[in-house]
């Protein structure tokens, strides 16, 4: 008796937690940037989920890469298109960057010299 009673209490936090818990956080995906061989590289502007797919705000983009070869730095549109970001920026170098959407637009580049210049950069849009 004392563990059906047990199961109706875990059954009850379950739906409360579902009910309280903001929709983008029930729901958010994580995808990883380019192709599980290469990641985020040079080809990147190909990655055809950025052009094809619609993300929602608090979806992950998962960025791999060779730490010390590449970096991630989220920027705003105008820093994306000249390649640049403010000197407080937040700057990922693990190889393995974790970075949740927001709603609109989402810019992404590398820091690394020239990188950017060279195609290094990305732009998702969530909605």
């Amino acid at each position: 008796m004392a563990v059906r009673g047990g199961s109706t209490a875990v059954v009850a936090i379950v739906l409360i937690l579902f009910l309280v818990l903001p929709r983008d956080m029930v729901d958010a995906a994580s995808y990883i940037v380019g192709d599980r061989i290469n990641g985020w590289d040079f080809n990147i502007s190909n990655w055809p989920k950025a052009k094809t797919f619609t993300f929602k705000p608090g979806d992950e983009l998962v960025f791999t890469y060779e730490p010390g070869k590449y970096d991630v730095v989220p920027v705003n549109d105008i820093e994306y298109d000249y390649c640049g970001h403010a000197l407080d920026s937040k700057v990922y170098r693990s190889g393995n960057d974790k970075i949740k959407l927001v709603d609109g637009s989402n810019y992404f580049i590398s820091d690394f010299p020239n990188q950017c210049e060279s195609g290094m950069k990305l732009r998702v849009y969530a909605k």
